[in-house]
């Protein structure tokens, strides 16, 4: 009879009216109040300091992780690709895909208590437009006219399949103009470090290498929201055994963005009875370990060299040993994204055909058995690029006689140095697919960002007119399907001229405490708003 009632109420809203629907509220309470809870604090774990508070010029996940509290954005996304209203309570896209209309939510204020108004948002995407390294975001952007102070319409050069996911929370916080417009630079502006933001969360406080201290907006714009009174962000830097503990002993709630690597001589995470491990949630990060070559340099500017270290490689074994993960290799576009292909050269162990390319490559085996020497950068994290590289070394140097120096970076800055400024032969590195190919894909293998001095760029220094001509209709294109054509032909194309090769998919992971609720409901994961996060039951009270 229970699991009749709820039909019978929908049926009787439909007929009847409202008032059956509201009795079903209210009965329906005792299972739902849940969602009504507020209070309590939740402390996140992060492995390092944020760059900046201000994500309008800075990509990454820590400072999107923090910025997307702080700060709203026009749009969210859940778990499906759908876009969602967040400031922005409506829009129209034009039918030929040139003008962008946002409604804004009324009487939405920064935490300062100033109205956000449509001047605020077209100053926010003229910001990351000019600043923020990911130059396709905003491309397409030719004007934005603001006829009132909820409105704004984006005027754009051409369509741009990708708009709405470059509103997502993690590319298009909502600066307010009245404080990062007062003639500073930006990109050093004092407020970077003590924002004034838009978001569920305002910024109280930040101790270098020890947390960032967040509190509840009382004047959120979406009602009762958020949940939360805090939220902690602790720094622990690469201090596993620190992580554990406290996640023992419940003081620490949730860490994100982990692989296996580091938890141990099992490479295990820790298990205890009030935490939950989950994959979800990374969905638009798109997480990709390649090794990538500098096509600049001999012997890699042959692409059958590149072939044969492809055909060497057992992308299995790394997921399967190396990360502790069912065999998830991809190519260029992360299986997760709706674009992913998997026509394409998939690599498969072969050996003699490794040999064979070298051979006819002109490289043949000494007196030692070695065909030549060649350099792999890494910097080594919990991402096991050690343990990778290690192996790449052993496989290369036994099975097609190629001897690898292993050259680790002290740090992450020092390796970005030395790669941007193409001073590498191969390297081993994670890059994000960011949502949309246009974001995260484009930057990699479009000739016209071969950028000396920008990490994650075209640093491999690709050039493929026919490729160009591909990302190019593919970056216009509305109808999905001919888009999904023009990228799988792209990938094709790449998975044989192999400027980098894509191993697998980085296992990411979210560790939190069972009763958070409201995680994991985005494709972006972690980097979501975190609003709509309660506890069921605050910790040590069960």
């Amino acid at each position: 009879m229970v699991k009749q009632i709820p039909a019978l109420i929908i049926l009787s809203y439909f007929f009847v009216g409202s008032f059956f629907f509201q009795a079903f509220v209210l009965a329906d309470d005792n299972n739902n109040s849940d969602l009504l809870k507020h209070g309590g604090e939740l402390v996140i774990g992060l492995s390092a300091d944020p760059p900046t508070f201000n994500h309008s010029i800075q990509s990454g996940a820590i400072p999107g992780i923090i910025g997307s509290q702080i700060f709203a954005s026009p749009i969210r996304f859940d778990k499906n690709w759908k876009p969602l209203p967040y400031l922005a309570e409506t829009w129209e896209l034009s039918k030929d895909g040139l003008s962008l209309t946002l409604h804004l939510v009324k009487n939405a204020t920064f935490h300062d208590g100033q109205p956000i108004t449509s001047e605020d948002v077209a100053f926010s995407v003229l910001t990351v437009k000019t600043y923020h390294p990911f130059n396709s975001l905003f491309k397409a952007v030719e004007r934005i006219e603001t006829p009132d102070t909820n409105t704004a319409i984006i005027r754009l050069k051409h369509p741009h399949p990708a708009i709405f996911l470059c509103m997502s929370p993690v590319f298009l916080p909502i600066l307010p103009k009245h404080i990062f417009g007062d003639g500073q630079d930006i990109r050093k502006h004092s407020a970077n470090f003590a924002p004034v933001g838009s978001g569920p969360f305002k910024f109280i406080q930040y101790v270098p290498r020890k947390y960032v201290l967040l509190e509840r907006y009382d004047r959120f714009f979406i009602k009762d929201r958020p949940y939360l009174d805090k939220i902690r962000f602790k720094i622990f830097g690469e201090i596993r055994s620190d992580i554990v503990l406290e996640l023992q002993h419940q003081s620490l709630h949730m860490c994100p963005l982990l692989v296996t690597m580091g938890f141990g001589k099992d490479n295990k995470f820790p298990s205890f009875s009030h935490l939950v491990i989950t994959n979800e949630g990374y969905e638009a990060i798109g997480p990709i370990l390649w090794l990538a070559f500098n096509l600049k340099q001999k012997p890699f500017d042959d692409i059958r060299v590149r072939q044969a270290l492809a055909y060497t490689i057992d992308r299995e074994y790394i997921t399967n040993n190396i990360h502790n993960e069912k065999g998830r290799s991809t190519g260029p576009i992360s299986t997760k994204s709706p674009f992913y292909s998997d026509d394409i050269e998939q690599y498969k162990v072969n050996i003699k055909k490794a040999n064979e390319l070298l051979d006819d490559a002109g490289y043949p085996r000494d007196k030692h058995g070695i065909r030549f020497s060649a350099t792999l950068d890494f910097q080594d994290s919990d991402m096991g690029f050690l343990a990778i590289a290690q192996y790449l070394r052993y496989e290369f140097a036994h099975k097609i006689g190629v001897d690898i120096k292993l050259r680790a970076q002290d740090t992450l800055l020092s390796w970005m140095k030395r790669i941007a400024s193409w001073d590498f032969q191969i390297t081993l590195d994670a890059v994000y697919n960011w949502g949309d190919p246009v974001i995260g894909v484009h930057r990699t293998y479009d000739s016209r960002n071969i950028r000396k001095g920008v990490i994650w760029s075209n640093t491999q220094q690709y050039n493929n007119p026919i490729v160009d001509s591909l990302l190019d209709l593919a970056a216009i294109e509305i109808n999905v399907d001919k888009r999904k054509a023009l990228y799988a032909k792209f990938q094709k194309i790449v998975m044989n001229d192999l400027p980098v090769f894509p191993i697998a998919i980085i296992p990411y992971f979210t560790l939190y405490h069972r009763d958070l609720i409201g995680l994991n409901d985005s494709i972006w994961g972690p980097i979501a708003p975190f609003d709509n996060v309660y506890w069921r039951v605050k910790p040590g009270q069960r």
